[in-house]
Order: structure tokens, then C-alpha cells, then sequence
């Protein structure tokens, strides 16, 4: 059974949105990191690059396949989460805690068309 966390946003694409403020943490599941298996690498845009909800914006690669990142929200990327680079493993330990990239949000709204926790789990049948 998938962790999913009360508070955050979550994509139908597997990605979630945590908001702090005027910036957006994003980051892929605890569902799709089971479902990719062992992650060896994780292609992230650069800083000062621009998102969009529903675009890609980078890559995710296990062992066993890769699966584009898809922004669930709009914004400059402010930083990226550099640890991946070296431990792309980090996503599959705890991918809560290993965010992806750090949006400076452009439109906080776009939330309201993501999941909370309860609607992500009937979405993914738990």
C-alpha cells in the first residue's frame, strides 16, 4: 500500500505538489516510485526554466523504465533538489522527502484541479 500524504496535491500523472507559501515542491509518488522500481536517474530541468501544469518538465529512469515528470502546476523553477544527481535512489527511500524541484508558483489556483490525498487514493484503487 502507497503512502500518500494528507495536505499535499497530487496529479493524475503521479506527481504532488506540496505549497509553501508562494513556492511548490514537486515530486513523483510513493505509488509511482513502487511502480518504477529502483530509479537511477532523474532528469531535471535548471534553474530560472519555466513549467507549465500539464507539460513535461523532466524524465524519472529505473531499471525497468522511464517516465516523463509532468508539472501539476506553473512557475519558475527556483532550485532543483541537487542530492539527485548522486542518489537518484533518494526518490525511492522517501519520495516525500526527495522532492524534484522547487516552483516559484505563477498562478496558486492551479491547485484546485489537482487531488487532494482521499480522491489521489480512489484514483489509484487504494
Amino acid at each position: 500500500m502507497s503512502t500518500i500524504l494528507e495536505g499535499l496535491y497530487y496529479a493524475e500523472s503521479h506527481e504532488y505538489v506540496k505549497v509553501e507559501g508562494e513556492y511548490g515542491y514537486v515530486g513523483i509518488t510513493d505509488y509511482a516510485q513502487h511502480e518504477l522500481g529502483n530509479v537511477v536517474y532523474v532528469d531535471m530541468p535548471e534553474v530560472d526554466d519555466e513549467v507549465t501544469a500539464g507539460e513535461d518538465f523532466g524524465a524519472v529512469e529505473s531499471v525497468k523504465a522511464a517516465s516523463d515528470l509532468i508539472s501539476p502546476v506553473s512557475g519558475t523553477v527556483v532550485e532543483v533538489n541537487e542530492a539527485l544527481n548522486d542518489s537518484p535512489e533518494l526518490v525511492n527511500s522517501d519520495p516525500y522527502a526527495n522532492w524534484i524541484i522547487k516552483v516559484q508558483l505563477s498562478d496558486p489556483s492551479e491547485v484546485e484541479n489537482l487531488m487532494g490525498a482521499e480522491a489521489y487514493k480512489a484514483a489509484i484503487g487504494e
